[in-house]
């Protein structure tokens, strides 16, 4: 376990937390999605911050409350289950531990409990769904080691960043061009967004094969 794995610069965690999910993604050639079923418990919820990685044994949480007071302020709990969904590994205790510790947030491909407490502590949490089932406290599993989420492969210190759309994973190297592509597009976008406001087509802003006469 190496916990002194290098974080991204705060100006560029700044300027990441700025941009939705789906424009990163985009903009990095469509990689880093995490599956679609892992989504914010609350809807207003957005994170952005470096990767702490918690591989958990199914239905044991341990390494998670060890993971809570290993992280440093800002870092984002990114946490595999090995595939035990049907527990809630997470809920109202850890949540108010994090916010103390002053966290980012949480991912976790599994699911978490107390939904309505999440909500009012205001901690960011993002999971498969919601499961009442407790865990157990054995020991097994890894933390601040490579990880893989779907078809995303989560390293220590790689940025997260995850709204209402998603959470993409982009790699610590690749953060700087990254965000300016994301930047990029964005402008674009909003260019776009101008034109169709004028009045042009879709069609013909974006050069598609023009629609059937008629039609």
């Amino acid at each position: 376990m190496n916990l002194n794995f290098p974080r991204p610069d705060a100006a560029l965690l700044a300027r990441a937390a700025k941009l939705p999910s789906a424009t990163i993604h985009e903009a990095m050639g469509r990689k880093g999605a995490l599956p679609a079923a892992i989504k914010p418990v609350s809807s207003r919820w957005k994170i952005c911050g470096p990767a702490l990685t918690v591989k958990a044994k199914p239905f044991n949480n341990i390494n998670i409350h060890r993971a809570i007071y290993l992280a440093k302020p800002g870092d984002v709990l990114v946490v595999d289950v090995g595939g035990g969904y049907e527990a809630g590994y997470f809920g109202e205790i850890m949540a108010h531990a994090c916010k103390v510790r002053g966290l980012g947030g949480l991912v976790i491909d599994g699911c978490v409990r107390d939904a309505d407490l999440l909500e009012e502590i205001g901690f960011p949490v993002f999971a498969r769904g919601l499961a009442i089932q407790g865990t157990t406290k054995d020991e097994g599993g890894a933390i601040a080691e490579a990880l893989t989420i779907g078809n995303v492969t989560v390293v220590p210190g790689d940025v997260i960043n995850g709204d209402r759309d998603g959470v993409v994973v982009v790699a610590k190297a690749n953060l700087a061009a990254a965000l300016d592509a994301s930047e990029a597009r964005e402008d674009k976008e909003a260019g776009t967004i101008a034109a169709l406001k004028s009045g042009k087509s879709t069609i013909e802003l974006y050069g598609w094969a023009p629609l059937p006469k008629g039609q």
